[in-house]
């Protein structure tokens, strides 16, 4: 099954609901304690898998079997009255999926003991979006005739993912990167009761349009006039229309100050190109791209804000190319929140452009303040 690499989490967003008759919820498994990595080692995250029976999606169009998968790590606390508690919910970006955010400069700064995120204290939970991961998505088969999913489809699916699937009735947090960041703010404005606090990063609250918009659309336009992507049917992937696709989602998610000085000669540069396009092609599937890219095309939750009654703490970095500052969106939006706080962070050595959000040390200080902040008394 293929999908983007990480480095490519920069790109959609969804929208509308998902009727569904989940079947019987299958039984929590007994949590084991959870240690932090070894050196050398890996997160010991849980498998789990959660099917919805007769979804039907924004599209008008039902898929018998809706197959959800993700990750967790740490145990479900529950309070006195049986609701859940210390559960995290953890949104990756387009053409990520469920381990995107177990990357080191991610979940090593935060799981650890002692740390913001520490897996002793809390639960996280990583789900591999609709059409992301081991999720069903069209590379499984449909190809085109997948239903065509948008960011409320997948919040939708992750609710019932958690309350039917995993019994949390309650999160801690909701922290969604890049497509996550703006599943925060669908997720804010369907359940606005269900998050204790939410943390948007990377991401703008209006419809996607301007430069966004027409990167994607030329993305998507190149994949579509390949000849032989064959309306999906393809044999072979349609290299040359994806190879361009994937050229744009480079220069999209780029920092201008990193790429220089990581890549300082002409001949750098240039492998930097080969290399990444031999790593991406490999793994990238052109239907599934096709739908994360456009999933975000109904995503514009600006006139709801004022239902986001949760706390909410946005994060943007300067440099960040899909998002960037000069619009003055996130001023203007800001204060539509009751209790919203923006944060740009500066232009330097640690930030990386619109893959900033993943850097958590450059923004983990404010996010163990705003937890504080927001902890029940």
């Amino acid at each position: 099954m293929k999908t983007m690499l990480n480095g490519l989490a920069a790109i959609a967003a969804f929208a509308v609901a998902i009727a569904a008759s989940p079947p019987a919820a299958p039984q929590t498994p007994v949590p084991r304690p959870a240690a932090p990595p070894t050196p050398g080692g890996a997160w010991p995250v849980r498998d789990g898998a959660f099917d919805i029976a007769n979804v039907r999606f924004n599209d008008g169009r039902i898929l018998p079997t809706l197959h959800l998968h993700y990750l967790t790590l740490g145990v479900l606390h529950r309070d006195a009255q049986g609701h859940a508690d210390n559960a995290i919910l953890l949104l990756h970006g387009t053409g990520g999926d469920a381990r995107s955010l177990l990357a080191p400069q991610f979940s090593n700064v935060l799981f650890g003991p002692g740390q913001t995120l520490d897996i002793r204290k809390y639960f996280l939970i990583f789900p591999d979006d609709i059409g992301h991961g081991q999720s069903s998505k069209p590379s499984d088969g449909l190809h085109m005739r997948f239903p065509a999913y948008d960011y409320d489809d997948m919040v939708a699916s992750q609710h019932a993912m958690l309350v039917d699937g995993l019994h949390v009735d309650h999160l801690r947090l909701i922290l969604g990167t890049s497509m996550g960041c703006m599943e925060s703010f669908v997720w804010g404005e369907t359940y606005p009761d269900f998050a204790d606090a939410l943390a948007p990063f990377a991401c703008l609250p209006i419809e996607l349009a301007g430069r966004n918009r027409m990167m994607r659309f030329m993305a998507m336009d190149a994949i579509r006039r390949d000849p032989a992507w064959m309306n999906g049917e393809y044999a072979a992937e349609p290299a040359q229309g994806l190879r361009t696709a994937l050229e744009m989602i480079l220069v999209m998610g780029s920092s201008p100050l990193q790429m220089q000085k990581a890549f300082p000669t002409r001949q750098a540069a240039e492998q930097r190109v080969k290399d990444f396009l031999a790593r991406a092609m490999a793994n990238t599937d052109a239907n599934d791209f096709l739908y994360y890219v456009d999933a975000s095309r109904h995503y514009d939750p600006s006139a709801r804000l004022a239902t986001i009654t949760a706390p909410v703490l946005w994060i943007n970095s300067a440099d960040d190319f899909i998002n960037p500052p000069e619009l003055g969106v996130a001023e203007a939006m800001v204060g539509r929140m009751p209790h919203a706080r923006f944060i740009l962070i500066p232009i330097s050595d640690a930030t990386r452009g619109h893959g900033t959000h993943t850097q958590a040390a450059v923004w983990k200080d404010y996010l163990a303040d705003f937890l504080a902040q927001t902890e029940r008394k």
